[in-house]
């Protein structure tokens, strides 16, 4: 699979099957991750991947009841050294939020290449998941992934033209219009 097709296929699953992701597939995702770009290539992160069950079960508790994540074989804590990250995006911002997106973005892509579905969850207790996970105080959590085989199957179908915008209403030449 081509990386547009795998962009244009990308889909947030929310019920996984009853399957563990193969050591390939798993290595492939922690490559996927671990070769992201950062801002001045800072690696500002650290990825926690929980696949213990009883931890999977918390974590959806601590997601805002979200329990249908308990079903994914694998969640992915992504983690931010604030402190460590380029300090000047647009002049005056951190890059942390930023970089760790884009690692995460990396993992959905691999993930719909290796067979697997992935859904970005913001909405949790920050102070809940640390605690779960042990992460420091000084670390932020930018979001949770839960990664696993689709229980609906593929994921290969066409994108909802009809729900995407039109270029030119996103797409400017040149200026801002």
């Amino acid at each position: 699979m081509d990386v547009l097709e795998a962009i244009k296929t990308r889909r947030s699953v929310r019920a996984y099957k009853n399957q563990a992701i193969s050591d390939e597939s798993y290595e492939r995702l922690c490559m996927a991750l671990r070769y992201a770009p950062s801002a001045c290539n800072i690696q500002p992160w650290r990825f926690v991947m929980v696949q213990d069950q009883q931890l999977i079960q918390q974590l959806a508790h601590a997601s805002c009841g979200q329990m249908w994540m308990a079903g994914a074989p694998l969640i992915v804590v992504a983690c931010g050294f604030g402190e460590q990250a380029y300090k000047s995006i647009g002049g005056y911002g951190s890059s942390v939020d930023i970089d760790l997106a884009i690692a995460m973005d990396h993992l959905t892509l691999i993930a719909v290449a290796e067979g697997l579905g992935t859904c970005w969850i913001g909405a949790f207790d920050e102070r809940s998941v640390k605690k779960l996970l042990g992460v420091p105080k000084n670390v932020k959590i930018v979001c949770l992934m839960p990664v696993g085989y689709p229980a609906s199957g593929d994921l290969n179908y066409p994108v909802d033209e009809a729900r995407r915008k039109k270029p030119e209403e996103i797409f400017c030449a040149d200026y801002y219009k």
